[in-house]
């Protein structure tokens, strides 16, 4: 999940906003996780098959 929707709860603004010290952790926090947080599931899923296809194809072309 990316940051720019999350509302904070300890000042109700945009955690992207950072006007709070609980919201500039969450974004710090937010932006240290890996290449792949922002995905959805459904980018994930589509980024897998295309993967998955891909070893087949090169496994059909050694074979």
């Amino acid at each position: 999940m990316t940051y720019d929707r999350l509302v904070c709860a300890n000042c109700a603004a945009p955690v992207a906003e950072g006007r709070c010290p609980v919201c500039r952790a969450n974004r710090e926090r937010l932006q240290q996780e890996g290449p792949f947080a922002g995905l959805n599931p459904a980018a994930l899923l589509a980024l897998l098959v295309v993967l998955v296809a891909a070893l087949a194809l090169l496994a059909h072309q050694t074979a």
